[in-house]
């Protein structure tokens, strides 16, 4: 691919955590040149432990780091100048953050009006909106959590979904303005939000209620809409999702099981049928699934359509041969010049996957190059590196 859709946009990113970075890294991925503003200590993600300690590498490639202290009039003032040559900003700080530093849209848009500014939050603008929100806290408020656990026990999802997703909708937000602006030559601003997004995953729950009049019940209480849709045990204690969701799956699976009879009951003759017996049917399969090879059964459900999912943790995704053949895994280059393989951006272009084209940057790896660029001289960054404004790593 010998230049990238966003080739020529650049992004300055004040942002931490998850869903800022986000969308940063999507737009650096698509080519957009990405100058992420960090503190001179450096983002506070990188030093993250347990479940954070992969947020910083996940999220951050494709970017350029300068770390400039933006309490101090000067470094806010380069950070400044840097904006005003810029195309997109991204922030994803507490409300308020932003316009103590003089860095809110109205602010911006004045200096630079066709700037694209990108504001991720916990809520959009209504009642809620001076609340400060996390993954959890919307999980729980949205219906998520509710939906994920069992009754009485509201369990949250087992990834940053909202963030992850919130970032990928101000990205998007971001290319729909950036469209917008070659037609009226001007910015707009964009606004993401935790809350809105747990809202729309949940949409598909709170429409089954209209439809249906009865309240959607959590996913492991669920009346499922297909017979065949669950988790097995196998021999070894191996486990697998088996799914038959249409009349010929089922009819595919009794054969390979060697399940005559299954056909043969009346009270099993559709999908709504087997529904209804699902309890009984369900208690039989498991006698039959516990003494078969999962492995050898996967052979032959794959070869015949039937869908069906090995039960895998995360860490065993490095050796998932599709991942690996597919190119879905790419090798990045992390700040301490070691290497690992990173999941890519599930899309193509004409058949390209988005390449990780920069490492993981170091604290203020960027610092004197940018501020080379914005004119300022050796000894201005050198005075300014030693009063602690800039940090450079070089």
């Amino acid at each position: 691919m010998s230049k990238l859709p966003l080739d020529g946009i650049r992004v300055v990113e004040i942002s931490h955590m998850v869903m800022g970075p986000t969308c940063g890294m999507i737009l650096g991925d698509l080519g957009a040149e990405v100058i992420k503003v960090e503190p001179t200590r450096g983002d506070g993600t990188r030093r993250l432990l347990g479940a954070g300690a992969g947020f910083f590498r996940t999220f951050n490639r494709n970017k350029q780091s300068i770390a400039v202290d933006l309490d101090d009039p000067l470094g806010r003032a380069a950070v400044l100048e840097l904006i005003d040559r810029a195309d997109v900003f991204i922030e994803n700080f507490k409300p308020g953050r932003m316009k103590a530093l003089g860095m809110d849209y109205d602010s911006l848009r004045q200096r630079n009006p066709k700037l694209v500014y990108a504001s991720h939050k916990g809520f959009l603008s209504g009642p809620y909106d001076k609340r400060l929100a996390l993954d959890e806290v919307v999980q729980m408020m949205a219906g998520l959590a509710y939906m994920t656990g069992p009754v009485g026990r509201p369990l949250r999802a087992g990834s940053s979904v909202n963030d992850i997703m919130g970032g990928m909708f101000g990205a998007i937000g971001v290319l729909a303005a950036l469209n917008e602006r070659h037609r009226t030559g001007c910015g707009k601003e964009v606004q993401s939000a935790l809350y809105e997004n747990c809202v729309l995953l949940a949409a598909q729950h709170m429409q089954q209620y209209v439809v249906t009049g009865e309240a959607a019940a959590p996913m492991p209480n669920r009346i499922s809409a297909w017979a065949i849709y669950d988790v097995f045990q196998f021999a070894g204690n191996e486990q697998m999702f088996v799914a038959a969701t249409g009349e010929g799956q089922w009819s595919t699976l009794c054969r390979l099981l060697d399940q005559p009879g299954l056909l043969a009951d009346p009270t099993l003759a559709t999908n709504n049928d087997r529904v209804l017996q699902r309890p009984r049917l369900l208690a039989h399969l498991a006698e039959v699934f516990a003494s078969m090879d999962a492995q050898a059964l996967a052979v032959q459900l794959e070869a015949n359509g039937i869908p069906f999912a090995p039960i895998r943790r995360p860490e065993e995704l490095f050796d998932d041969p599709h991942l690996i053949e597919s190119g879905g895994l790419a090798q990045l280059e992390l700040e301490d010049g070691s290497h690992t393989d990173m999941p890519l951006l599930p899309l193509s272009l004409d058949g390209d996957r988005l390449q990780a084209r920069r490492s993981i940057p170091r604290i203020g790896e960027h610092t004197r190059q940018v501020m080379r660029g914005l004119g300022y001289s050796e000894a201005q960054i050198e005075e300014l590196r030693a009063a602690g404004v800039f940090r450079t790593d070089d």
